[in-house]
């Protein structure tokens, strides 16, 4: 999978929630001042072959679906987060956000049982 610049990030967050859309549908979406509908149109164009968006015939226009979740995006940052910051090391990753962000006792437990369950629906599959 290949990593997203800050721009191409941007519209697949906006795509993400829509799943589906056009360029003119992504671009109302931004905040203002928006984006130029070039500029975007571009860049779902990038992401359509990097493979992260279909592209679809729609008439005179094309509809962008999502090709790759928010979830695998998520899991492979996390994993190259841990794997270039932390000598893909977990316990230091959670260490370092323990000490620096003054993680309680709860939210660690939390942390703990949310990779238990994970691990689980990986063994069940």
């Amino acid at each position: 999978m290949k990593e997203l610049t800050r721009a191409e990030e941007q519209v697949m967050q906006i795509l993400w929630e829509l799943e589906k859309a056009n360029v003119r549908e992504v671009v109302s979406h931004f905040p203002d001042p928006k984006p130029a509908y070039t500029t975007v149109a571009t860049v779902m164009n990038a992401l359509e072959k990097k493979g992260f968006a279909d592209k679809i015939p729609a008439g005179k226009s094309h509809l962008f679906a999502v090709k790759i979740s928010k979830e695998d995006y998520s899991g492979f940052k996390a994993g190259a987060l841990v794997k270039n910051y932390f000598n893909g090391s977990f316990s230091r990753m959670a260490s370092f956000f323990a000490k620096d962000n003054k993680l309680s006792i709860q939210e660690l437990e939390e942390m703990i049982q949310i990779a238990k369950d994970q691990i689980d629906r990986e063994k069940d599959v």
